[in-house]
């Protein structure tokens, strides 16, 4: 039976402060053990347990968040999504995320408000052009949309655009991938959070861990502010805190934690409806469903964990996008924000299990986390259930490192994202 509300039902309803609204999650007090326990309830976190309780039918599953879900990069991040990398092993990784974004409203049954509006990435130069045609060729061979576009077709696709040969960084063409674009950041973290409650995940926040407990090479379980919790398996999902946490069971990881800033605007009327990218200006923008501008570019030069960032950063930021869109140079900031991204030496991910039996990490996605959310939490679950790399995911395994079968995708992360 579906319950009605008239006007004056959802008029009281607003005065109620949400006491009376039902809970989306349930918020237990953690028990003793758990079969598996997820440090970090952000995007990769949320989409870990839920596929560990939905694709391998474990129930006794705790994700353990030491402030609150979606606090750190899942909702400090300008919400691009994509999947045209260049090296196979990350074009499939974030294709298979690409094609779960495509049916995840659905898989969820929660609006994560994705929208397949195109990403253009710009060329200035000849080299950038080369690269583009070597970036969207190996695209297509490995079955991912992509074309090649001259400027005209980049003036249709955003009229604002400026195309002039006079402009500093003269537009030579582009990549196109139409089913590239966005989606709301903490939608995400919620649907997750919701799913995997239905499936019996406890989610467990404001609980920080402060030791990881080993035994002959073993994880027997975690400190945390709410005491001592037991598990055969512990998998570490907290970017930008990767190697504080690691350092706890005595790994150093080959991360660096820098602040990633990124602004908007005041909200304008449709000017712009896809993600435009670009390497040699430095920035990128798409334009939100309530109307602002979202926009950022790279890390800041120095190592740290505040949300913060510098100031310079901003502004060279701004002259960026304003270099391409002249129109917006009237447009006032909003606000500004920061989150911290946990980079490894080649631009790609480690997903892995460790040196200590159990104890495995999901890590140094660097600033392309949001876009990987669904794929990275599902080879993520089935490297922990299983206790082997998913398919997809042994070729980011820590010890690539120590045999040198690195993949630079620095060139197809470019600006960041």
């Amino acid at each position: 039976m579906v319950k009605k509300y008239s006007g004056f039902n959802l008029f009281v309803n607003s005065l109620s402060y949400n006491e009376n609204w039902q809970k989306i999650w349930r918020s237990p007090q953690p028990k003793r053990s758990y079969d598996i326990v997820v440090v970090g309830g952000g995007g990769h976190g949320l989409a870990t347990a839920y596929y560990l309780a939905k694709n391998h039918g474990m129930r006794n599953i705790a994700v353990v968040e030491k402030g609150y879900l979606g606090g750190g990069n899942t909702g400090r991040n300008t919400t691009i999504i994509r999947s045209n990398y260049l090296w196979d092993e990350a074009a499939q990784l974030y294709e298979l995320s690409l094609k779960l974004w495509e049916g995840l409203s659905q898989e969820l049954n929660y609006n994560v408000m994705f929208s397949q509006r195109g990403v253009l990435n710009l060329g200035h130069t000849l080299q950038d052009m080369r690269d583009i045609e070597r970036r969207v060729n190996a695209n297509r061979l490995n079955g991912i949309d992509g074309e090649v576009v001259a400027p005209k077709r980049i003036k249709e696709i955003a009229p604002l655009i400026n195309i002039s040969s006079s402009c500093r960084y003269p537009i030579l063409g582009a990549s196109w991938q139409p089913r590239g674009g966005t989606a709301r950041h903490d939608a995400v973290a919620w649907g997750y959070a919701r799913a995997a409650d239905a499936l019996g995940v406890d989610i467990i926040q404001q609980t920080e861990v402060t030791d990881i407990r080993i035994e002959n090479g073993r994880v027997l379980g975690a400190e945390t502010s709410k005491g001592f919790i037991q598990t055969p398996k512990l998998a570490c999902v907290v970017a930008g805190h990767s190697g504080p946490v690691a350092a706890l069971a005595g790994l150093r990881l080959p991360v660096e934690s820098r602040p990633l800033q990124a602004l908007v605007s005041e909200p304008l009327k449709p000017c712009l409806d896809t993600v435009v990218m670009s390497n040699a200006v430095h920035g990128y923008v798409s334009q939100s469903d309530k109307g602002d501008l979202v926009i950022g570019a790279g890390v800041d030069g120095y190592n740290g964990f505040g949300q913060r960032g510098s100031f310079h950063i901003i502004e060279h930021t701004l002259q960026a996008i304003c270099e391409l869109f002249p129109a917006f140079s009237r447009v006032r900031m909003n606000r500004q924000w920061g989150g911290v991204v946990d980079v490894c030496p080649d631009a790609c991910p480690i997903i892995s299990k460790t040196s200590v039996d159990g104890l495995y990490f999901n890590c140094g996605w660097g600033t392309g986390g949001f876009k990987a959310t669904p794929g990275s939490g599902y080879v993520f679950a089935d490297t922990v259930a299983n206790d082997r790399p998913h398919r997809l995911a042994a070729a980011f395994d820590i010890e690539r490192f120590n045999t040198g079968a690195l993949i630079d995708e620095h060139g197809a992360a470019g600006v960041a994202h």
